[in-house]
């Protein structure tokens, strides 16, 4: 597997989209699970939609998703200079250095949008960012992405107290870390906060290190122009993720990912069962659920 991996990535990229776009049609045509989470995410994010638009927006987000996976082992691949040659625009990039500048630390809050990957030598450019990594279960993949982030003037620590700490430290020194915040959480390490319509359990991590270090928060994606290559954004995020209630501070977080993700919902990946856990222990993804 890993050197299937580092062959994929030696192809064209135009090459790999088209493979991509191939997939994603193949995926809709056969009424994929892949197709059938998406679908359920998006009527439960986006309930508004007429069924035309509705299938529309499945099929670009199926032919998003594919892009993504396969633009990811290309950056992992190649060198950083690789992924920095693919950014054409970047916007609001002074929300960044004039975070950086005043050295109360900086937490980026990053979703599962567009191609997150190439943000990575990106931010290389600014700082020596500390990230936690979660080495992949398949041992060849985490050979392969573990040697693209060792290219990389990063620190990686584990996804446990440990890392938290080190994070913690980190911040506090002045240093750069990078977040996603949108997964579904261990309930030890989550509440209860509504994210497009649905009120799910989310993390608590960005929200309890924003509270004690009260640093700055920046929002950064990455999104896809099939015209030209790559667009950075960057923002900064709502003082209100810096409160001392929990509450508060996590349901301004999705308030801000919901408005990143609504630059380019057809990017962002709604295949993920964000859903498994909401209010009263509830699972969207069952038949009892969907029934409903």
């Amino acid at each position: 597997m890993y050197f299937f991996l580092k062959v994929i990535s030696r192809f064209p990229l135009s090459f790999l989209q088209l493979l991509a776009s191939c997939i994603a049609i193949l995926l809709y045509s056969f009424n994929s699970s892949l197709k059938r989470i998406t679908g359920i995410n998006l009527k439960l994010a986006y309930p508004e939609l007429d069924e035309t638009a509705y299938q529309a927006l499945i099929k670009k987000s199926l032919k998003s998703q594919c892009m993504t996976y396969i633009e990811s082992i290309k950056c992992w691949g190649m060198p950083p200079e690789y992924s920095l040659n693919q950014i054409k625009n970047i916007y609001g990039e002074q929300h960044l250095t004039e975070a950086l500048a005043n050295k109360k630390g900086v937490i980026v809050v990053v979703a599962h949008l567009g191609c997150w990957e190439l943000l990575n030598a990106w931010l290389n450019l600014h700082a020596a960012p500390m990230i936690m990594y979660k080495p992949n279960k398949h041992k060849a993949v985490d050979r392969f992405m573990l040697e693209a982030r060792q290219r990389l003037n990063a620190t990686l620590v584990p996804t446990d107290e440990n890392g938290v700490r080190a994070i913690f430290k980190h911040l506090k020194q002045g240093g750069l870390t990078v977040i996603l915040p949108d997964h579904l959480p261990k309930a030890s390490g989550g509440i209860y906060s509504e994210f497009f319509g649905q009120k799910t359990l989310s993390t608590t991590l960005v929200s309890k290190l924003a509270s004690k270090t009260q640093c700055n928060i920046v929002g950064l994606s990455c999104i896809r122009d099939e015209t030209s290559g790559f667009n950075v954004y960057c923002s900064p995020l709502s003082d209100q993720i810096l409160s001392k209630d929990l509450q508060t501070s996590v349901d301004s977080l999705n308030q801000n990912l919901e408005s990143m993700i609504n630059v380019a919902p057809e990017q962002y990946v709604w295949s993920y069962k964000r859903f498994r856990n909401v209010e009263g222990n509830k699972n969207l993804y069952t038949s009892q659920a969907l029934d409903k």
